[in-house]
């Protein structure tokens, strides 16, 4: 399947751990945040008394997580595990203008019921909107996999002779 457009069901469960992983890692820093300032201030913080400071916060962290590997990797920590890679329409490697352009455009999926992942279902190139914005296409990528297998699957060569037994004779 490399190179093929990917399907709504591989990018849905993507998305899902991303959306997972956000979470979990914003919940961990903020409380390592709240830690930190406390100590520093000596007062009690909770980032919930701050609601405006934390929405902001959490908005800044998600667009980092996505636009920042996709930029230098092409894919997210999602999209790495099952074997997807954002690319250029054109097929070459995804740049950063591209994928923040990608990444501000993704709320606008989500407008009117997630219509703009409808696209996915109805185009044969399977682009969402934000993909038709950023003019991006996600692909199955398992290359790397499929290489990372092989090497360790890999047999000695047949000229080698057999490893000694271990223990005594």
């Amino acid at each position: 399947l490399e190179g093929h457009y990917a399907g709504v069901v591989t990018r849905l469960a993507a998305f899902a751990f991303d959306v997972f992983l956000i979470a979990l890692l914003f919940s961990l820093g903020g409380t390592a945040a709240e830690y930190v300032i406390s100590r520093l201030t000596g007062d009690d913080v909770s980032l919930s008394d701050a609601p405006v400071i934390s929405a902001v916060a959490m908005v800044v962290w998600a667009f980092a997580y996505f636009a920042y590997p996709l930029a230098c990797a092409g894919h997210t920590a999602g999209m790495a595990l099952l074997g997807l890679r954002v690319t250029q329409v054109d097929g070459h490697d995804l740049r950063g203008r591209g994928a923040v352009v990608r990444t501000l455009a993704l709320p606008l999926s989500f407008l009117v019921l997630g219509l703009g992942f409808v696209l996915i279902l109805l185009r044969r190139d399977r682009r969402a909107l934000h993909d038709l914005i950023g003019r991006t296409a996600v692909v199955y990528s398992w290359d790397a996999r499929a290489a990372h297998l092989k090497f360790l699957a890999k047999r000695p060569p047949a000229n080698r002779p057999p490893p000694a037994p271990l223990g005594p004779s």
